[in-house]
């Protein structure tokens, strides 16, 4: 699949791509990955080359290709959990699995882009199961899932999982420069570590101009955290009273910010451009503290993530963190 312009990666997108080009591409793929990785952008694409009528696949350019991208062909179907766990209700699979047993109408494969699978109850993924048994020659699926641990071992043990990861930051920048007119290099470079590489997340923040916001806020949280001040913590975490994907960018950054403070004066590269409050941190709060500190806030984004009550969260978010310091 060379003609994608999707980065970071490669590894896997070589090895998609050989199966594609081979035709020994499996009947269910999954991939796996935290949002913002472009799961759904992958499946888009592998849904191109699948239907593709030109050499190098996909060629993004053939009548097949278009209407993919223009989400109108008739062989390709898409359909996304929108809500939390269990969301993807079992009627929408059953109504997929039948139609998959009908012919395609024009291209040689008919491919089912399942996203958001893990929000998949268990009758949910026993239904897609019947049909991933014995599937029809030219069906193929491909499932996006935060995780492929929510989904059951006889659904993985007919798939392959793939798992992206966040890219190389680098070629991230160059990505991100090309797509957001006048977008500020350094300032894409700063988010785009304090999100571990992952492109969506930054593009996110970036276009909502929240980059500086986070980071200021971030930098509050953790001197009102130090200071035991427990007031000022807690007026700076109702601006997470009506944002959610404020609270899940923020434990992304906090995370970066106590990682940084536990390896300060090490030689390890800083990612979260906060030097001097990671060096504050480093002298204020222990080692194994900082540790759990960046578990902490993998606990709460995980929480925001599976759609919390925000009123509650901002509570948990300042209990959680001042009682892992011991405050």
């Amino acid at each position: 699949m060379k003609s994608i312009d999707f980065v970071g990666n490669k590894r896997a997108i070589e090895q998609l791509g050989y199966l594609i080009d081979a035709k020994r591409f499996p009947h269910a793929l999954i991939i796996e990955g935290e949002q913002g990785l472009g799961k759904r952008t992958l499946a888009r694409f592998i849904a191109s080359a699948l239907v593709c009528r030109g050499d190098d696949k996909p060629c993004m350019a053939c009548s097949q290709c278009h209407k993919v991208k223009e989400g109108i062909h008739p062989d390709v179907f898409e359909h996304s959990a929108t809500g939390g766990a269990n969301s993807f209700h079992v009627d929408v699979v059953r109504n997929v699995v039948n139609d998959a047993f009908l012919q395609p109408n024009e291209a040689e494969k008919k491919v089912y882009i399942l996203g958001n699978a893990d929000a998949m109850n268990l009758s949910a993924q026993n239904a897609l199961l019947k049909v991933l048994e014995e599937p029809p020659e030219y069906v193929i699926f491909i499932l996006t899932a935060k995780t492929k641990s929510a989904m059951l071992e006889t659904v993985l043990s007919r798939s392959v999982v793939v798992s992206l990861e966040g890219v190389p930051i680098d070629e991230g920048v160059d990505y991100i420069c090309r797509h957001i007119e006048n977008a500020d290099r350094n300032d894409v470079k700063n988010t785009l570590e304090a999100f571990n590489g992952n492109i969506g997340k930054t593009i996110d923040t970036i276009n909502g101009g929240k980059t500086s916001e986070i980071a200021e806020l971030c930098v509050d949280m953790c001197k009102a955290l130090v200071n035991d001040n427990e007031y000022a913590l807690l007026t700076k975490c109702s601006a997470f009273q009506k944002d959610k994907l404020l609270i899940v960018s923020s434990m992304d950054f906090l995370k970066n910010i106590f990682r940084d403070a536990l390896f300060y004066g090490t030689g390890v590269d800083l990612i979260s451009g906060q030097d001097e409050l990671a060096r504050l941190l480093k002298g204020k709060i222990t080692k194994q503290k900082l540790i759990d500190l960046i578990n902490v806030c993998d606990t709460l984004k995980d929480m925001a993530m599976k759609n919390s009550n925000n009123a509650l969260l901002v509570t948990k978010i300042c209990y959680s963190l001042r009682q892992t310091i011991g405050k």
